[in-house]
């Protein structure tokens, strides 16, 4: 698909009954009971019908890769936001709210622009980034994002919300944790040179062979971002369970202060809005929860690759995922005072 078509937001919408269609078939982690009804909107104008006229509880769903359902499902009607395409704008791209954010990510760059490569391997639809600020490698889609049409369920209107206006914060927005917002295109202002935005995360510096705050030709960037996502188990592989999971479980925690049980401790630490942003994974390994640590009949466990997963090992139900989740939560917390809140929407369930 040529960089600079137009490519329609295109096309048909279909409702599935709930013999058909159960939530595990439609989120990363294969977990979830069956909705009451399933509406696939292909379009915006079928998608903006379809939230002005169902009634009842309404669960909007992209990609599925930010989302834990609960094994009974979903009491209302989801609405798969299938939507694609994007379109050129003098310096500026809009892209439909239903366009897989990876897809959209190959083609920029692909087509020689430059900053959003640090989010390639992301699992998901454009219109999830801007909720809850969609960020890795030292990138977040704030640092890109210039504004998004939003319908807006309170008034019953279709507006233009800035930037700014987003309210953006570490993983979150004003969008995140409400209902009145329905993200239908997102406009990016990317880099016409070809290359990366600056190098910052330590990590990827590293590989790349570069000092922090380099740039890079955006291709090379993205190259390895997935490599170093897939030695992580971050990029979607049906036949590694290690990418059956939510992607990062738990934010990193933003504390006011170093607990006492951190004082002194060389670990990692990270300048934040509020206080200091520690390391999740650091916590969880030093908490005793290793690599592979196992749920319930080791249906569930940490990632073999990367702590911060939750992952379904097969045959697992939601309730495996959340005892796993709050055993780690848990111990975190009695051995450092620190608590770890979940980063993917709890639906139907909780901790």
């Amino acid at each position: 698909m040529p960089w600079g078509q137009t490519v329609p937001f295109v096309l048909v919408s279909r409702l599935e009954t709930p013999t058909q269609t159960t939530l595990a078939e439609h989120t990363t982690l294969r977990l979830g009971g069956p909705a009451r009804a399933f509406l696939v909107t292909e379009t915006t104008e079928d998608l903006l019908n379809a939230v002005r006229s169902v009634e009842g509880p309404v669960l909007l769903l992209g990609g599925g890769s930010n989302l834990v359902v609960g094994d009974d499902g979903f009491p209302g009607t989801v609405v798969k936001i299938a939507t694609s395409g994007w379109r050129v704008d003098g310096d500026e791209v809009e892209v439909a709210a239903g366009q897989n954010w990876d897809e959209f990510v190959a083609a920029t760059v692909e087509a020689g622009f430059g900053g959003l490569e640090c989010l390639s391997g992301i699992p998901g639809s454009v219109g999830a980034t801007p909720i809850q600020n969609v960020g890795a490698y030292g990138c977040e889609v704030a640092d890109l994002l210039t504004s998004i049409q939003c319908y807006d369920r309170r008034t019953g209107e279709v507006r233009t919300m800035t930037a700014a206006e987003l309210g953006f914060g570490y993983r979150t927005s004003v969008l995140k944790g409400e209902s009145w917002g329905i993200v239908l295109s997102v406009r990016f202002a990317l880099r016409a040179d070809g290359l990366s935005a600056p190098i910052r995360y330590a990590e990827l510096a590293r590989t790349l062979g570069v000092e922090q705050g380099a740039r890079v030709p955006a291709a090379q960037a993205r190259e390895a971002v997935l490599k170093l996502r897939r030695g992580k188990g971050m990029v979607l592989d049906a036949s590694d369970h290690d990418t059956w999971s939510a992607g990062s479980f738990f934010t990193n925690p933003i504390v006011a202060e170093i607990p006492p049980a951190l004082a002194g401790v060389e670990m990692p630490r990270y300048p934040a809005d509020g206080g200091v942003k520690l390391s999740a994974a650091w916590l969880i390994e030093r908490a005793g929860f290793g690599k592979g640590h196992p749920g319930p009949g080791g249906r569930v466990s940490l990632s073999t690759k990367h702590t911060l997963a939750l992952t379904n090992r097969g045959g697992a139900s939601t309730a495996d995922l959340l005892a796993l989740a709050r055993e780690v939560r848990d111990g975190v917390h009695a051995r450092f005072g620190v608590t770890l809140r979940p980063e993917p929407l709890l639906i139907n369930c909780a901790l």
